[in-house]
């Protein structure tokens, strides 16, 4: 599964993988694909240092890269406190009333309630920065559109390519003319984040609109054939997410979510606001029910809603409260019916790869050659 951009970066295959688990990161890089660690969870520098530190000794040398969730436009002044005092109180009522209904206990006296969506913050965004760019990352992928162009700039400066995700065409243009070198091309059958055109449309208008640039599909992508079909669009490699929830690699801290997962069909997701207040694709449970019945109060725009349901959030998933219990993902879930190692993933990949390819070049008559 060999392409430019893949042997640019100096990779077997053109397969790209984003996870928020050091563990999987380095699994998927010495697969013989790329990495991508997702940094939205790294509330502390120290924290981030530590896993890539992590990745750096079990990578084998192999080139890995660092996804962060920062917006293109700076916003001065502005603390996590003042936003917290944005939220309105009928909001968290709402939550309290929602987690009584389904008997969700407190979290003990003094303890942490686990990550909150800060990283789209400005400071922590560069905060983030200022560790990766000490690291050999040859990758600074972001998921809320081009980066601010002094970033662009000084990832050029470390030969560090800048990839940014898309859900149209013209957010792709938008990302051409700010300078990444990578686009994202994301379809509606993504988890998380997420937008409204499937990637059988979105990828070819996506490769037509920036080329010569190189585009990466995601969006319901985790068979060989699939990936085959991909580079048939027009694409240089694949960009994977979902996928790597379920192998024996992921830590999700959660044997009911992993269960959950499993048994999950390709209709059991929908894209809903209620993480962070953005459409993210993710399980369909009662708590996204609830967020999305017309007689609640409604999700508040990102990043007030994510700072909601942290606290949330992070009880649901300590106490696993099944009926409460989901984690994006994308409807490519319906495949992930096993527990498999990062290698057997890509095992599974490269032969639906050679079958697919195989298939083609025997309609098209050139078998055997």
């Amino acid at each position: 599964m060999q392409t430019e951009l893949s042997q640019t970066l100096g990779i077997e295959h053109a397969v790209f993988g984003f996870t928020p688990f050091p563990a999987v990161a380095a699994a998927i890089s010495r697969a013989g694909g790329f990495g991508v660690l997702g940094a939205v969870r790294y509330t502390a520098p120290g924290e981030l240092k530590r896993d890539l530190d992590w990745i750096e000794a079990h990578v084998d040398g192999r080139p890995y890269g660092l996804d962060v969730v920062m917006p293109a436009k700076k916003v001065e002044g502005v603390t996590e406190a003042d936003v917290e005092a944005m939220i309105p109180e009928g909001h968290r009522q709402f939550v309290r009333d929602t987690l009584a209904q389904h008997g969700v206990p407190e979290l003990a006296e003094g303890e942490a309630s686990g990550w909150r969506i800060t990283g789209w913050m400005e400071q922590v965004a560069r905060s983030q920065l200022d560790v990766a760019f000490d690291y050999p990352i040859r990758l600074l992928a972001n998921a809320l559109g081009s980066p601010p162009a002094d970033v662009i700039a000084r990832a050029h400066d470390q030969d560090v390519l800048v990839a940014a995700l898309a859900g149209s065409a013209r957010h792709a243009s938008k990302h051409r003319d700010a300078g990444i070198d990578i686009v994202v091309a994301q379809g509606y059958e993504a988890g998380g984040h997420t937008g409204e055109i499937a990637s059988m449309v979105l990828t070819p208008e996506v490769v037509d609109a920036v080329a010569p640039l190189p585009v990466l599909a995601a969006g319901g992508i985790g068979s060989g054939q699939q990936v085959a079909a991909a580079l048939a669009l027009g694409a240089q490699g694949v960009w994977l997410g979902s996928l790597w929830l379920t192998t024996t690699e992921a830590d999700l801290h959660s044997p009911a979510l992993t269960r959950k997962l499993l048994a999950a069909g390709s209709g059991d997701t929908v894209r809903s606001r209620a993480l962070t207040g953005k459409p993210a694709r993710q399980l369909r449970t009662e708590w996204t029910d609830a967020w999305d019945d017309p007689d609640g109060p409604g999700t508040l725009p990102m990043p007030l809603q994510g700072l909601l349901v942290a606290e949330a959030v992070s009880r649901i998933q300590k106490y696993e409260v099944d009926p409460l219990l989901g984690t994006p993902v994308g409807q490519i879930v319906g495949r992930m019916t096993s527990e498999r190692s990062v290698q057997a993933v890509f095992d599974d990949l490269t032969r639906g790869f050679e079958r697919a390819v195989d298939r083609v070049n025997r309609i098209a008559g050139r078998s055997g050659q």
